[in-house]
C-alpha cells in the first residue's frame, strides 16, 4: 500500500458512520458488499488515489459504523449515503458498489440522478431472478434457526458422518456463522417481509436510470450472480457490460488491478 488512508467518523441522523478516505480529484464513493466492510475496497482505492478522491463507508450496521436497533432497508442506507455526501459538500459523485453495495448505489442514482455522475456495479444484488426466493428462504431458516438445533447436530456428529450428511451439515454450519456475523445484511437481503423486499427490487425501475453505468462481473462467479448482472445490463439504457473471465466473486479483492483500471477509464470517459 503506497498511500496514507484517512479514517473518519460522523454522526448522522440514523447513527454514527465510519469511512476510509484517500486521494484527491474526482470524488468516487465505494460501497461494500453484503459480507464485507469498507476494507473490501482498500486495494482498489490504493491504485486509484493518485487522481481520484476515494471514499468508502462502512454501511450503517456494518464494520465500525453504528448498529442501531432499527428496521433496516435499502432506502435507509441510501439516505445515510446521501446525508454523508451532503455533509462532505460533494455536489456530484461517482458511485461504485459491489453486491449489496451495487443495489444501494443503483437505488441512490435512481433517487438522486442530479447528484450522480455515473455508476460502476460489480455483481450487483437488487433484481429478481428465477430460484432466488428458494435461496433466500434457505438462508432465512439457517439465520433464524434456534442455536439448540446446531448443538444437537454437533452431538450427533458420529451418526451424521455415518449416514453421509457430514459435508452438507458442515457447509450449513459455516454459512450460518457468516450470516450471524452480518445480521444487517441478512435483514436487507432476505430477513424482512417478502413484500417489503419486493418493493425495493429494481427490475421495474432500471429502465429509467439516467446516468451512465458500467457493470463488472466475474466469469467464474455463481450462475445466480451472472443472471443478476445480465438482468441489470438488459434493463439499464446507458450501460457497458464487462465480463472478467477469470474472476469469481469478490472482484474488489480478487481482481483489484483489473477493477481499478476499469473504474479509472470509466471516470475519465464520463468526466
Amino acid at each position: 500500500m503506497g498511500v496514507l488512508f484517512r479514517n473518519s467518523r460522523r454522526k448522522l441522523s440514523q447513527g454514527l458512520l465510519f469511512w476510509l478516505e484517500v486521494g484527491e480529484g474526482t470524488p468516487v464513493v465505494f460501497l461494500h458488499g453484503a459480507w464485507h466492510d469498507s476494507s473490501q475496497w482498500v486495494s482498489v482505492m490504493d491504485l486509484l488515489a493518485e487522481n481520484i478522491h476515494c471514499l468508502t463507508p462502512d454501511l450503517l450496521g456494518f464494520g465500525e459504523s453504528e448498529s442501531p436497533n432499527i428496521h433496516h432497508s435499502i432506502d435507509l442506507q441510501v439516505e445515510c449515503i446521501s446525508e454523508l455526501i451532503e455533509a462532505l459538500k460533494l455536489e456530484k459523485v461517482y458511485l461504485v458498489g459491489d453486491s449489496l453495495g451495487g443495489w444501494i448505489a443503483a437505488s441512490y442514482a435512481l433517487k438522486y440522478p442530479e447528484k450522480t455522475n455515473g455508476l460502476v456495479l460489480l455483481e450487483p444484488e437488487g433484481v429478481g431472478i428465477k430460484g432466488q426466493e428458494n435461496s433466500w428462504q434457505k438462508e432465512q431458516k439457517l439465520f433464524n434457526c434456534p442455536p439448540l438445533i446446531f448443538k444437537i447436530l454437533r452431538l450427533l456428529a458420529p451418526l451424521i458422518k455415518l449416514i453421509g450428511w457430514e459435508k452438507r451439515i458442515s457447509e450449513n454450519l459455516q454459512l450460518r456463522q457468516k450470516l450471524l456475523q452480518y445480521s444487517t445484511a441478512c435483514q436487507l437481503l432476505f430477513n424482512r417481509q417478502a413484500l417489503e423486499i419486493e418493493a425495493e427490487l429494481l427490475h421495474n425501475r432500471l429502465y429509467s436510470l439516467e446516468v451512465p453505468c458500467l457493470i463488472l462481473q466475474g466469469g467464474q462467479d455463481t450462475p445466480n450472480a451472472l443472471d443478476k448482472s445480465h438482468n441489470y445490463a438488459r434493463l439499464i439504457p446507458k450501460v457497458d457490460f464487462k465480463i472478467i473471465a477469470h474472476g469469481e466473486n469478490n472482484l474488489p479483492e480478487s481482481c483489484a488491478g483489473v477493477v481499478a483500471e476499469y473504474i479509472r477509464d470509466f471516470v475519465q470517459e464520463n468526466c
